[in-house]
């Protein structure tokens, strides 16, 4: 049987698809022949100190998508709603038809210094939801109509460093939130694994380091970071890069949810300079 990356005829579900990792992972998908149903909340959540993504950056995603001459349905909706996140897809279906591929990359990260009273509490409430539930109910809200579909298929979590490490926590509801998620990610990814093997369908993790995004490339982080110079140590790449390009991670994900990782399932891959290796 021959192998192939090319992704011709698959339809990809993508959460967080409006900048970031999220459109890379769309633009990546789509220039291997994949339709995307792209998710994203486009709206700002209180906990989170950094400018999260507009509908702006949601119609960017959808021309570079298109500008590929591939086929794209966006919608605005909250991972945390799982209402809105099947209505969402249910649109997608209707056009595209059934997901082959899942990418549950939506995630946030709360850093709370600019609030001289941060809420922590929240903070943990807002990253878990997001990170953790908002996980759960992506796959939940994509995995019947591959399941109908009978024709295999592949999911992908995102993960962290973080899911691998507790390096860098500092006792605050944010950071400790978003370690707890990403760890909880691995849980689901390895029970889901389980659960959908008998239907041919592979589920893994990616686990990045530090990506060049907006979520960690803004004033927030940065003050953050000067202001706990043993975390930002801690954070450091075994390799002598600070962090890496969201192509890196979308170019794994290429791989895993291509037949070249036909029989690779259940499987937590780092794509970290290293970072777990220290």
């Amino acid at each position: 049987m021959a192998l192939t990356s090319n992704l011709e005829g698959k339809v990809a579900f993508i959460t967080g698809a409006a900048r970031g990792q999220g459109r890379s992972h769309a633009v990546r998908l789509a220039q291997e022949g994949a339709d995307v149903i792209a998710v994203d909340l486009c709206a700002q959540i209180g906990s989170v100190a950094y400018p999260m993504a507009t509908p702006e950056d949601l119609a960017q995603t959808a021309e570079e998508v298109e500008a590929l001459d591939r086929r794209i349905v966006t919608r605005q909706a909250d991972v945390r709603d799982m209402t809105a996140l099947q209505a969402a897809v249910d649109d997608g279906i209707a056009e595209l038809g059934a997901v082959d591929i899942v990418l549950a990359n939506a995630g946030i990260a709360p850093q709370l210094n600019s609030d001289p009273h941060p809420d922590h509490e929240q903070a943990f409430r807002d990253v878990v939801e997001v990170n953790l539930f908002g996980v759960r109910n992506t796959v939940h809200a994509a995995v019947p109509s591959m399941i109908d579909k009978g024709q295999g298929g592949a999911i992908v979590l995102t993960s962290s460093t973080q899911g691998l490490t507790g390096r860098g926590g500092d006792g605050s509801g944010g950071m400790d939130g978003y370690a707890a998620a990403k760890h909880g990610v691995v849980g689901l990814m390895r029970t889901y694994a389980n659960w959908l093997a008998q239907h041919r369908i592979r589920v893994n993790t990616v686990h990045p380091t530090g990506v060049s995004t907006p979520m960690i490339e803004n004033d927030e982080m940065n003050a953050y970071m000067e202001a706990n110079p043993g975390i930002s140590a801690a954070l450091e790449n075994l390799m002598p890069v600070e962090t890496v390009e969201p192509v890196d991670i979308s170019n794994a994900i290429a791989w895993l949810v291509s037949d070249h990782a036909r029989f690779v399932t259940g499987v937590a891959l780092p794509v970290d300079a290293g970072f777990t290796a220290k």
